[in-house]
């Protein structure tokens, strides 16, 4: 099963070429995002973080041109299981490996992911769809403006997990002690407060079904920087492909508060 590999096995399958969303994968490990960009835009990126924690919290920054971190010992051009490359802030692929296109001007930064604190909602007995249905998350570009840092600006991105009405409270309370990966939610209900129209055509990700008596739950998502990007348009940036996240060798409960 998926959930019992370790790091280093769920990234040697993705560096054979495996190209699935990593919900449930190598249980435990901490997942992240990944964001690459060129040196010179590293420092906006670095202030852009400490401006806005909640969808960009920082867990580790390679030194320029580094291949692995201290978190994660493989190789981070090859051992996600999809990357989306950026030219002038368009999209202009999504691949298996970054090989080649890696240059010695980079800089690698791992954020914190949801995907950690979903153990943690499925031992309180909250629900989480998108592992039931083994579907990537869905996530949504909101109209929340990121703070600006230098060059960058961008609007937040949530992901939504549907969560019974009765256990909202539960999920705020288990997500509330894991700052480091997005913490509690930034929003509960009401999707259209947060400019998002239908939840069923989500921006990033799959749509998942909100049943009666469930409520949309919204969480700080580290796609932010890539929508920053976008928006932005440094010259280069590599991320990850959403929901296809580097496994990390840091433990979970690391980044579990009392």
């Amino acid at each position: 099963m998926n959930a019992s590999l370790s790091p280093s096995e769920a990234r040697a399958r993705f560096r054979a070429g495996s190209q699935v969303p990593t919900a449930g994968f190598a249980a435990g490990w901490t997942q992240a995002n990944l964001l690459v960009l060129p040196r010179e835009h590293a420092y906006d990126f670095l202030l852009f973080a400490q401006r806005n924690p909640r969808s960009c919290p920082v867990l580790d920054v390679t030194d320029t041109g580094r291949t692995s971190a201290r978190l994660f010992a493989g190789d981070l051009r090859t051992d996600l299981p999809a990357y989306r490359v950026y030219r002038d802030g368009e999209l202009v692929e999504q691949r298996s490996e970054v090989v080649e296109l890696w240059r010695d001007d980079l800089v690698a930064f791992l954020l914190g992911c949801s995907f950690t604190f979903e153990a943690a909602l499925l031992e309180a007995g909250v629900p989480v769809r998108h592992l039931e249905r083994g579907s990537n998350v869905p996530m949504y570009r909101t109209n929340r403006e990121c703070r600006p840092a230098g060059a960058l600006s961008g609007p937040l991105v949530v992901s939504m997990r549907p969560v019974p009405a009765d256990q909202v409270a539960t999920a705020v309370r288990v997500t509330s002690r894991y700052p480091a990966v997005h913490g509690a939610p930034v929003h509960v209900g009401s999707p259209e407060q947060l400019g998002i129209d239908d939840l069923a055509a989500p921006d990033f990700g799959e749509p998942v079904e909100v049943r009666e008596g469930e409520v949309p739950v919204f969480w700080a998502c580290g796609v932010t920087p890539q929508a920053a990007v976008m928006r932005s348009r440094p010259s280069f940036a590599i991320g990850h492909a959403p929901g296809h996240m580097a496994v990390t060798d840091a433990r979970d409960g690391e980044f579990l508060v009392p």
